[in-house]
């Protein structure tokens, strides 16, 4: 599982699998946050299947799904905020690529 660090308590990474869960809470991360809208690409596991695996594991888990090629929503901002504020972490968020994840979080934190 490849992810890169942009803080010391967030990173970004291309799509992860129900299988991938149990290596993301031995790394020690708590919340779980998918950038990636539902259908993007045939066979992608659902924001709703990740997020009942990661809540089985005892991570927290949310969805604030990005289309790809399009800039965040204000909306999208405002949730990565509150998520990071009020989520435990570190914090393992993913979409396709790792690239909106990255977007939403340089958006939410930027001063």
């Amino acid at each position: 599982m490849n992810y890169r660090s942009l803080s010391p308590d967030f990173v970004v990474a291309p799509q992860i699998a129900v299988s991938d869960i149990p290596a993301i809470k031995e790394a020690g991360f708590k919340t779980i946050i998918c950038t990636r809208p539902d259908g993007e690409d045939p066979g992608q596991p659902t924001a709703e299947t990740i997020g009942e695996a990661a809540k089985q594991a005892g991570l927290s888990f949310i969805s604030i799904p990005v289309a790809g090629g399009q800039a965040p929503s204000s909306d999208a901002v405002i949730i990565m905020q509150e998520s990071l504020n009020t989520l435990p972490g570190p914090v393992f968020s993913y979409c396709r690529s790792g690239n909106r994840a990255g977007q939403l979080w340089a958006l939410a934190t930027q001063g």
